[in-house]
């Protein structure tokens, strides 16, 4: 079973990671990737706004 989270209308797969005690997100589709760490799903989804916002920045450099 996967374990999925929406955040701003794109997909992250969600899994744990013990070595941290930190959940970890990865956006799926996303070229470059973008992963997160947070310990709670409030957590998750601020960190993952802000991992999208990076990566929107990231392209729209790339862009130019």
């Amino acid at each position: 079973m996967k374990n999925i989270i929406d955040i701003g209308g794109y997909k992250a797969v969600v899994a744990y990671d013990p070595d941290l005690g930190l959940f970890r997100g990865e956006f799926v589709g996303l070229n470059g990737g973008a992963d997160f760490y947070a310990g709670d799903v409030e957590g998750l989804r601020r960190e993952g706004a802000l991992s999208l916002k990076d990566a929107a920045e990231l392209a729209e450099l790339e862009e130019k």
